[in-house]
């Protein structure tokens, strides 16, 4: 029998690679990565294409007889998100695609009353209702964490005029609010998900979190990696001074602080992400040691 076969958007960035490792991995589908420069691809995928969430053309062509597809956009990059993702709704109800994945976060404006201005949240979620309306066999919402690969990036321990080496951050330090995973962990709840249509495709919201960190949890961690790193909180106008981008990030750690990552209602979408995930999730302190 042909295996059936999953597109994954952005198969090369951070999402998309774990996806594709852990839908290859597990071995019940064909999966087609999507890349703007398929010629360079050097992932697991079975196969890669082009494409671009600007070009609907280009989308339909990478979802031709495509059983599900995996979408994310990336906000960062200057993406039109509810643009982008309208396309892909459209190519992927053209092209017949019956289990449609949506990578989104928390709503942010409805959740904190318009309170805190975070786009690359809110962006994403507005993009939800156009899923569910859009009449896919299945539709499933999953929603990344705080990554662990965050503390390697810019928000990792950074050299501190007093000598240090640390944090200095518009977030109580003691406050539990961050929803933290191994990226590569989606993997293997998007993969779960493709496989139990019938259990999560109603439009189910899964809310990858190996748990709930405050800054002085993740120093712990680091200390137990034999690594001691310092923090200093600062008012959210003065980090919004710090650099460009950097007001979008102190909207965020103040929506964090007062409501967490993935939101007051989150409970039951973390629990049923860990039930449907095909492997256990990576502990931040396992990732650590793996990561030092």
């Amino acid at each position: 029998m042909n295996k059936q076969t999953i597109v994954v958007i952005g198969a090369t960035g951070s999402q998309g690679k774990g996806i594709v490792n852990a839908l290859v991995n597990e071995g019940s589908f064909n999966v087609r990565a999507v890349t703007r420069n398929p010629e360079k691809y050097a992932g697991k995928a079975n196969e890669a294409v082009y494409a671009d969430l600007k070009d609907l053309q280009s989308l339909k062509d990478a979802f031709t007889n495509a059983y599900g597809v995996f979408v994310v956009t990336n906000f960062w990059e200057g993406a039109d998100e509810i643009a982008q993702g309208k396309n892909a709704i459209e190519a992927a109800k053209t092209m017949g695609v019956q289990h449609f994945i949506w990578s989104t976060l928390p709503d942010v404006e409805i959740i904190s009353k318009a309170t805190f201005e975070v786009p690359h949240f809110t962006l994403k979620a507005k993009v939800d209702v156009l899923v569910k309306n859009a009449g896919f066999k299945y539709s499933t919402f999953v929603q990344p964490p705080f990554y662990y690969q965050n503390l390697v990036g810019m928000l990792g321990p950074q050299p501190k005029q007093d000598g240090t080496t640390g944090w200095t951050l518009p977030i109580d330090p003691a406050k539990k609010a961050i929803h933290m995973s191994d990226i590569n962990d989606l993997g293997n709840v998007v993969t779960g998900a493709f496989l139990h249509p019938e259990k999560v495709g109603n439009s189910s919201y899964l809310s990858l979190a190996t748990d709930l960190y405050s800054f002085n949890d993740i120093m712990e961690a680091y200390k137990a990696n034999g690594k001691d790193h310092s923090f200093s909180q600062v008012p959210a106008e003065v980090f919004s001074t710090f650099f460009e981008g950097a007001k979008e990030l102190a909207e965020m750690f103040g929506y964090f602080e007062k409501h967490t990552y993935m939101g007051p209602d989150s409970k039951a979408q973390i629990e049923l992400a860990k039930e449907i995930a095909t492997d256990e999730f990576v502990t931040l302190e396992k990732w650590l040691s793996k990561n030092k």
